[in-house]
Formats: C-alpha cells, sequence, structure tokens
C-alpha cells in the first residue's frame, strides 16, 4: 500500500490537533472534549510510527553523520514527550477512577504542561528538519529549485515570510509564557482570553514556523560541515595514495 498520499493529511492533522491541545482546557466549555482530542492525537502518532516503520527498522544499520544524529536526538525527544503527554493524560482522565491515581495526580498535571511544551518545540523541530521536502511537496517542482539556492524572487519571498513569521514568532514565545512553562516556573496554564482564539492560533503557528526555521538552517549547517569533513578525508586518503 503506497501510504505517500496519505502522509501530508496526516501530518497536517497532527500540526492541528496539536496546536488545539496546548490551549489546554480552556478552548472546551467541557474537559472530556480536550482528553478525546489527546486520544486522537495518539491514534494519529501511531499510524505515523506505522507509517515511518523503515526508519526505526534502520535505526541500528548505517553510519550515523552529524545530520542523521540531529534527527534522531529530535526524533527520540518528541516520542519521550509524547509518551509523558501519555502516561500522565491517563492518570488525568476521566475513565480512569481518583482512588487509582492518589497523590500521583498532581505530579501528572505537572509533567503533563512540562512535557506538553516541550513536545510542541521538538515537534516544530520535528518538522523543519522535512523543510526543503514540505515545500516541494506543497509547491512542486520549482520549490525543488528553491531547495538548491537559485537566487530568485520565489526564494526571496519565502525568506522574507519566515523571517517575518520568525519575528512574531519570538514575541509570541515571550508573551505566551511558554519558555515559563518548559522550565516549570509556570505552574498553571493561563489563557488569556482578551487576546481571543483566533490569536492564540496565529501566535502557535507562528512559533512553529520560528522553531522550524531555526532547525532547518542548523539542518543545513551541519549538512555543509559533514560535506566539508567528507571532502577533506577523501583529500587526505589521495594524498596518502600518492
Amino acid at each position: 500500500m503506497n501510504t505517500n498520499k496519505f502522509r501530508m493529511p496526516l501530518d497536517i492533522l497532527m500540526t492541528l490537533l496539536s496546536i488545539i491541545l496546548m490551549g489546554g482546557t480552556m478552548l472546551f466549555p467541557n474537559d472530556r472534549v480536550h482528553q478525546i482530542c489527546g486520544i486522537a492525537l495518539v491514534i494519529l502518532w501511531v499510524v505515523h510510527i506505522v507509517f515511518n516503520r523503515r526508519w526505526y527498522g534502520a535505526l541500528f544499520k548505517g553510519q550515523y553523520k552529524p545530520y542523521r544524529i540531529m534527527q534522531l536526538i529530535v526524533n527520540c525527544d518528541v516520542l519521550i514527550c509524547a509518551l509523558l503527554l501519555l502516561i500522565s493524560g491517563l492518570l488525568m482522565a476521566w475513565f480512569i477512577p481518583s482512588e487509582w491515581v492518589g497523590g500521583a495526580l498532581g505530579f501528572a498535571r505537572t509533567t503533563h504542561l512540562l512535557a506538553s511544551h516541550w513536545y510542541y518545540i521538538f515537534m516544530a523541530f520535528h518538522i523543519g528538519l522535512h523543510g526543503a521536502m514540505l515545500t516541494n511537496k506543497c509547491f512542486g517542482q520549482r520549490s525543488l529549485s528553491l531547495s538548491k539556492g537559485r537566487n530568485n524572487a520565489a526564494q526571496i519571498f519565502l525568506k522574507i515570510i519566515c523571517i517575518i513569521i520568525s519575528l512574531y514568532g519570538i514575541y509570541a514565545f515571550i508573551i505566551r509564557g511558554v519558555w515559563k512553562y518548559m522550565f516549570g516556573l509556570q505552574q498553571f496554564f493561563f489563557f488569556d482570553f482578551e487576546r481571543g482564539y483566533l490569536l492564540f492560533a496565529l501566535d502557535y503557528i507562528s512559533i512553529i514556523v520560528l522553531f522550524a526555521t531555526i532547525i532547518h538552517y542548523i539542518r543545513k549547517v551541519v549538512v555543509a560541515m559533514g560535506a566539508a569533513a567528507k571532502q577533506a578525508t577523501a583529500g587526505e586518503a589521495e594524498e596518502a595514495d600518492r
């Protein structure tokens, strides 16, 4: 079965669900809606893993170059955060009797708040690592030339858009207090109702763009360094053979 046509819709749906879930229980009058969305995201994660099972099967094969190491770290961190969210979410779920949880409820709330925000950042990193591929899928063959660095108007336009959104993403990252949640400085989730739901979504989308852009350019540097090291090694081997 060819899963390629399902990958992009799956990734978009997972991203949208993640943004909705970042609103905590404030976006819905009933806490169960948030939990159902979380269960849906877990199911989508299982599908995502099945679609990418070859990547997991190749973990202990081949050589680990700098980019592959970076990809492994990001993907493992996403999975760790997702597992922490799953476990802590189950401890707070409406269908789990409170007497079963006992004193672990406070720990579950703190873990859920921390893991959700770290998950969001690593998810953005994960998206950024596949930035060129995603651009190519969205815009077709022309975007392939963009990823190769041709100096044209479309490339400049995309870069300007990414810079503008990323700059706003820095503001959103600070004003939403994401960094406070990540380091446990904010113990309870706060939703700014004065800024509204639409601005909440735009803020969190811009945060994704910010960190996806950061990791995209880090990836370029890492790949370039790896290529330079390989070229230098080949040059040394050639000199040794003379």
